[in-house]
């Protein structure tokens, strides 16, 4: 078979297989088979392609995954649903062959719930060997409903059944779709709600999940990468802010306080046949009865929790389960933390004693307004990987999150000169280049891009439905800088590339250096080589190590249908999905000019090699340092965050600035215009 037949698979997630595959009488259930035999209903919904033949394989026990109803709502913060997801993922990842995992995939997908097969789906063939080479379609046209309002979805349904052709025009998405800057944290909406963001963490958790096969779960550096790809995540959160005059972050300190931020998100969960809850302002959590999700927990217990995590940081050493110690050293300390801030039933050194601090506030908060069931509500936007990062509430969490983990790198010291130095290699020139804009600036924007909707509009007409969102954008930019390579050979280096805020959102205090490497979001990160004597060296923002190229969340839709007629060639389309969006690589700034701090540093790629086989072409290299190398070891052997993941005995940057670093200011300037793509400099974009 084609392997490629199981990407079909996750088309109209919510229509039933005997639309599109030639299925065995016993794997068409019950409830569809006189639905199977009509023509009607053939001719009108499926497709005019042949259908794809499957076989009859042995089908395993079912029934914990299928204890989750189709019509309910599926999330991994919900310890019932991990479990089941688990199971299912486990199930998809034993199967022999290719073959044997499209017969049980297909018998799965009517009895399953829909998100929860979608996801075990797709973790399984992101980790199986046969399958490593499959590009899954893009999440945000699955479950179009988690991206964008009902209102417009009620209104693709309507031009997915009453037009056609060259008469369906998109549909435009208005910009403040769930508030007004009467709240001032809906300055931020337009970052928090990005669709790109927004992908970025549901694919994350796909690469990483807490739970499941040992095969699935266990990563180099996991928990290293739980903890960084969220301080980057929290450091431009933080930027974004100031930039729009708001104070950083305030996290969760008191677990019964009041949550200030309101919000309402104005999405539908569609398979729950239900919009997900909004929470008021200065809601609280209370302690959580939910049987049904396996949730029980009181408030309390999460305070409890917190002070024996931050007791294992001043002991330097975690409690095992068996009454062992393991030290917090600073080779493994982090790796260890993460995994039991975000408790992987796998690899928490304790969840027992340490419990799961993480998901249990991202359930705590998400069921605030239901804890106990008794009106049946399902969780908020918090309780789903796909939603979360748009409501106020994950920052808070997050930065709780992340000043426990800094308690653990504070404690740690200094880089040492040798630890930062590069001996005989001296950067001398430093600019940022940008088309259009002064020497230094980097200049951003609006931009309108198209969204495909109808592979997630079941039972409609298939023709390309496409909706148009307003979205942040940023004229492409180079970087060029001068390095001297005084010794007298080829030299190796890793360039490393941060840009961070330099003042509060007032403009009235300068950051010290020990609150400003907090802020510091990394921009790029590659190997150069330097020969000796001078080297000119330029790079361009679109090939940025943190980023996947635009089209991977925005396509041009008229020359990539993923429709009946151009269905190979989406299925051909290149991309990973996991990695921060090209067109959120910069901040906002404002309008008179946002001031930043350049950093550029080239560290001894001696100290920084990781010796495995280099990526080949098609395996996902880009977005690698948010992501990781797929089924290889993370490509930078230094802790991440180098060289601001800890404190130094400095007050500014420039002073900590050596020979082969260089630090400059910059302007981050926005212009409150609708601006087409452009494309300025590299090649990937």
């Amino acid at each position: 078979m084609d392997k490629k037949n199981l990407l079909e698979l996750f088309d109209r997630p919510r229509e039933p297989s005997f639309l599109h595959f030639d299925l065995p009488p016993s794997y068409v259930p019950e409830s569809q088979y006189e639905a199977s035999q009509s023509q009607a209903i053939a001719t009108r919904f499926g497709d005019d392609e042949p259908k794809i033949h499957i076989k009859q394989v042995a089908i395993p026990d079912l029934s914990l995954p299928m204890s989750l109803d189709r019509d309910e709502a599926f999330s991994l913060f919900m310890p019932a649903h991990a479990r089941m997801a688990a199971r299912l993922t486990e199930i998809f990842m034993g199967a022999r062959t290719i073959d044997d995992l499209q017969s049980l995939a297909v018998y799965c997908r009517d009895r399953i719930n829909p998100q929860m097969f979608v996801y075990c789906l797709s973790v399984a063939i992101l980790h199986r060997r046969d399958t490593k080479d499959l590009q899954l379609p893009q999440f945000s046209e699955i479950f179009p409903d988690k991206y964008v309002s009902g209102r417009t979805l009620s209104r693709a349904r309507e031009v997915a059944n009453t037009t056609t052709g060259v008469s369906r025009r998109p549909i435009d998405i208005p910009v403040d779709y769930t508030g007004t800057d009467a709240d001032p944290e809906h300055r931020i909406a337009y970052w928090r709600e990005d669709v790109g963001i927004n992908l970025h963490h549901w694919h994350w958790h796909l690469i990483y999940p807490f739970t499941g096969p040992r095969e699935v779960v266990v990563k180099d550096r996991r928990g290293e990468l739980f903890y960084y790809m969220h301080h980057q995540i929290m450091a431009r959160y933080n930027t974004e802010r100031l930039a729009n005059g708001l104070a950083l972050v305030e996290p969760l300190r008191g677990f019964f306080d009041p949550i200030p931020e309101a919000y309402f998100p104005k999405l539908d969960q569609g398979v729950a046949g239900r919009s997900f809850p909004g929470r008021p302002r200065n809601y609280t959590m209370s302690d959580v009865r939910r049987p049904e999700l396996e949730l029980n927990f009181n408030v309390a217990d999460l305070e409890v929790y917190r002070r024996r995590f931050i007791d294992a940081i001043r002991r330097r050493e975690v409690r095992r389960s068996d009454g062992s110690t393991v030290r917090l050293d600073e080779q493994n300390g982090i790796e260890i933390l993460g995994n039991m801030l975000e408790a992987s039933p796998v690899l928490s050194a304790n969840s027992s004693f340490y419990g799961d601090l993480h998901n249990s506030l991202h359930a705590g908060i998400g069921l605030a307004h239901d804890p106990d069931g008794r009106y049946l509500e399902n969780f908020s936007v918090l309780g789903d990987t796909a939603t979360a990062m748009r409501d106020p509430a994950f920052y808070r969490i997050h930065q709780l999150v992340d000043d426990l983990l800094h308690l653990y790198k504070d404690s740690l010291p200094p880089y040492s000169l040798q630890e930062l130095n590069f001996s005989g290699v001296q950067i001398t020139d430093l600019r940022l280049s940008t088309v259009g804009a002064p020497l230094d600036t980097i200049s951003t924007h609006w931009t309108k891009s198209l969204l495909e909707m109808s592979r997630g509009l079941d039972f409609a007409p298939r023709e390309p439905v496409r909706v148009r969102v307003q979205h942040l954008n940023h004229v492409d930019f180079e970087y060029n800088f001068t390095v001297h390579n005084n010794i007298g050979r080829e030299l190796v280096g890793t360039a490393r590339i941060f840009i961070a805020p330099k003042y509060d959102q007032n403009r009235s205090r300068r950051f010290t250096f020990n609150e400003q490497r907090k802020l510091m979001i990394e921009m790029d990160k590659f190997t150069v080589p330097l020969k000796p004597g001078v080297n000119y060296l330029n790079r361009s923002s679109v090939l940025s190590s943190v980023t996947i190229p635009f089209d991977a969340t925005f396509r041009d839709l008229d020359e990539n249908r993923p429709d009946k007629d151009a269905l190979q060639s989406f299925l051909d389309f290149n991309f990973c999905g996991c990695g921060w969006p090209q067109h959120m690589l910069a901040p906002k700034g404002n309008e008179r000019g946002f001031p930043m701090d350049l950093f550029v540093m080239i560290s001894n790629y001696e100290f920084d090699r990781v010796d495995q086989p280099a990526p080949s072409g098609g395996s996902c290299n880009e977005g690698m340092s948010f992501c990781g190398l797929k089924n290889s070891k993370y490509p930078d052997a230094r802790p991440m965050g180098y060289p601001f993941d800890r404190p130094a005995n400095v007050q500014s940057v420039e002073e900590f600035v050596l020979p082969n670093m260089a630090v400059k200011e910059i302007s981050v300037r926005f212009q409150n215009t609708v601006q087409p793509r452009q494309i300025s400099f590299g090649l990937r974009n």
